[in-house]
């Protein structure tokens, strides 16, 4: 293999792939990137068998082939040369790589011994085209409520799934919940995301990315940004019921300026993190105020107050981090906020009409 291709381009390509390659992993190879000539284009590509990204580049070819190389020493060489065309051969399973005064070796490994690339059948697929501002800010309005823990795979990605004509992601760790609608379908989708794999698109979509075009099949996800392909496995196993979990209507019913909910809960948060983050929401129907109370048994406690439209008294403890995420991610300047006592979960959403988000959380014992 021998080609040419500028530093922008190669830096940018294995900025996106390397950051797959597993460091410790009892497979050596897989903390190799793939290096493969395709035509007028040169591939780059890593997998950790969960998650395959690919990156084509345009490139001068002056003789077809491939190599695979370490990822990390590859991405951070080709990152510290200058912005000037890297010349890339390949002599005895070694690379030879040349950018102006520079020269190195990276000794290497035959291509053979990569795994295969996965692919996926677009004639028996599920297609989507989604506008990148819409797939971002669905993926971030969800992906805060997906669980961390191993224990319970099926809760650690988001569940894209259809219902009623409309394509939704969910995500649940069992103490809050989050849903989005996102796009009409006439396809049934029941599909449950990694949370690295959609951390990873996200990370590749660029200022000039405007679209995301998503295949699911039985066991994958593919996405292809521009020249960015990122394939992953889908996690097997049954997405909780999560709609019936959803309050229908809500006794008490705070509508609030976002700015003034968050700043008060901000300030509770100070003082509720000597006490497990709790923090108790109270609601006045005569005064028209909220109030958010919280104590630092060591530091002191606090009491921060606001005006607000509310249709019943109400008293309700929280997690303050949990609400501070959830408004962080809800649309709109007013926000809707509603629960039923004091232990059945609440409601945080906007005021706009035909709001495509909600989030649940459930509250502390208080």
């Amino acid at each position: 293999m021998e080609l040419i291709v500028t530093q922008e381009k190669l830096n940018r390509a294995l900025s996106a792939v390397s950051r797959i390659a597993s460091i410790k992993t009892q497979l050596p190879i897989l903390s190799n990137i793939l290096l493969r000539t395709d035509g007028t284009r040169l591939l780059v590509a890593a997998t950790n068998l969960e998650i395959a990204i690919t990156q084509y580049i345009g490139a001068k070819i002056i003789k077809p082939g491939s190599i695979t190389i370490p990822a990390r020493l590859m991405s951070e060489f080709i990152s510290s040369l200058p912005k000037e065309s890297v010349e890339l051969k390949v002599v005895n399973d070694n690379l030879h790589i040349k950018s102006g005064s520079y020269n190195s070796i990276i000794n290497g490994f035959i291509a053979d011994e990569f795994p295969e690339l996965p692919t996926i059948n677009e004639s028996s697929s599920i297609q989507y085209s989604i506008k990148v501002e819409d797939f971002k800010q669905a993926v971030s309005q969800t992906i805060i409520t997906a669980s961390n823990d191993s224990a319970r795979p099926v809760l650690t990605g988001v569940y894209w799934n259809s219902h009623q004509g409309q394509l939704y992601l969910a995500a649940t760790d069992g103490y809050r919940l989050s849903e989005r609608r996102l796009v009409e379908t006439k396809s049934e989708v029941s599909a449950i995301i990694p949370t690295q794999t959609l951390q990873e698109v996200l990370r590749n979509i660029t200022e000039e990315s405007d679209q995301i075009d998503i295949l699911f099949d039985e066991t994958q996800v593919r996405f292809r940004i521009n020249d960015t392909e990122i394939i992953s496995r889908l996690i097997d196993g049954n997405f909780p019921d999560y709609r019936q979990l959803v309050p229908s209507a809500s006794e008490t019913v705070i509508t609030i300026n976002k700015a003034d909910f968050v700043r008060i809960t901000k300030i509770a948060g100070l003082f509720a993190r000597e006490s497990g983050g709790s923090i108790t929401l109270t609601a006045d129907k005569k005064k028209k105020t909220l109030s958010v109370h919280s104590i630092a048994s060591q530091m002191g406690e606090n009491t921060s107050e606001t005006d607000a439209e509310i249709t019943n008294d109400g008293q309700i403890t929280l997690n303050y981090r949990y609400l501070s995420e959830a408004l962080s991610v809800t649309d709109g300047d007013i926000v809707e906020f509603g629960f039923n006592g004091k232990i059945a979960p609440c409601i945080l959403k906007s005021t706009k009409t035909n709001t495509d988000y909600y989030h649940i959380i459930m509250p502390l014992k208080s």
